[in-house]
């Protein structure tokens, strides 16, 4: 059994990896820290497991094997390399830290550690990511010349989101870095290259002091170009995926969960009409995966690549936004 610390119920998605960690057969929480006292109180009583004030005096002990991380961004580093150095497995939310310098930080210190690392990108595992790559992966889009993806939701006009959200110290912005991870990092890997280059344009529709409205532009060397949309002050926007490339084209959006493919490549029949594709089962979630990284001792190779390619495009793209102009990766501070 791997017996698990909580660390932070600061975001929304907390309830839901630790309900992951009590219906695994494999994993049971024991204990939880938070750096607001009383919520960690009221999670821990929910739980019927010990409250611990004191993160290290938690990572200390003997009897927790792993964490799972959701705190705030901005103490990311603090508490994943305090982890890493106790010598616990971690799964954690995206993003792993808010620079490139400080992933490097802690990457290191988790291959020092010999400890389990894998960061939640939920949709690298959907069925329709899976159909997607293995089009690309076959050769039939040609060579692909642009991404286009958008996430979008109400939660600032409809004010559902916790208002800590709209913190630019703990989040490290807003509607880009919350739920634009999930577009930046599939356009990151449909590309099949690292952009070289970010630019970015943010709104605030409604006024907080962290972007609401955003897309970034990610440019490569191959020439394809990546637009990652997102925003939190939309009722409907469906969640889209288009792939374009120089032999053909695939299309994805979750109101109608159809995945649409032409072809000039392989068989004729692809060139002739549009193609509805079957959407394969999803794969395991992110959560399991972490699991059986830490039985089998293995590594999540291309997690931690998506996910550290991740930070390094959103810093770029903070960067890019705030001061209104192209970022070149290679200007971060490794």
């Amino acid at each position: 059994m791997i017996r698990i610390g909580k660390i932070s119920y600061w975001h929304v998605h907390a309830w839901d990896y630790t309900n992951q960690a009590l219906q695994h057969e494999d994993t049971e929480i024991v204990a939880v820290w938070d750096e607001i006292v009383e919520r960690g109180e009221a999670s821990a009583n929910k739980l019927g497991v010990p409250f611990v004030a004191n993160l290290n005096e938690m990572l200390a002990r003997p009897d927790i094997d792993a964490v799972i991380v959701d705190a705030p961004t901005n103490i990311h580093t603090e508490v994943i390399l305090a982890a890493a150095k106790a010598g616990k497995h971690i799964f954690t939310e995206k993003v792993i830290a808010p620079t490139w310098r400080e992933v490097n930080e802690i990457l290191q210190q988790v291959t020092e550690s010999n400890i389990k690392l894998t960061v939640s990108l939920p949709r690298l595992n959907f069925g329709y990511t899976l159909a997607i790559q293995d089009i690309i992966n076959q050769g039939l889009l040609g060579q692909v010349t642009q991404v286009r993806s958008r996430l979008s939701h109400n939660g600032a006009t409809a004010n559902w989101l916790p208002e800590h959200f709209y913190n630019m110290e703990q989040c490290g912005g807003g509607a880009l870095i919350d739920l634009g991870c999930h577009p930046m990092y599939l356009t990151r890997m449909f590309l099949g290259e690292l952009p070289t280059a970010v630019s970015a344009h943010f709104g605030y529709m409604t006024g907080r002091e962290v972007e609401d409205n955003a897309t970034a532009i990610l440019t490569t060397k191959s020439g394809a170009i990546g637009i990652v949309e997102a925003g939190f002050v939309n009722d409907f926007s469906p969640f889209v995926i288009e792939v374009q490339g120089t032999k053909g084209t695939i299309l994805y959006n979750d109101a109608d969960n159809k995945l649409l493919f032409r072809s000039s490549q392989g068989s004729g029949m692809w060139s002739k009409e549009w193609n509805e594709l079957p959407i394969p089962a999803d794969r395991h979630t992110a959560f399991d995966q972490w699991v059986d990284h830490i039985k089998q001792n293995t590594i999540a190779d291309h997690n931690i690549e998506m996910a550290a390619d991740l930070t390094k495009l959103m810093e770029a793209a903070n960067i890019a936004a705030r001061e209104s102009r192209s970022v070149q990766l290679t200007e971060l501070n490794s």
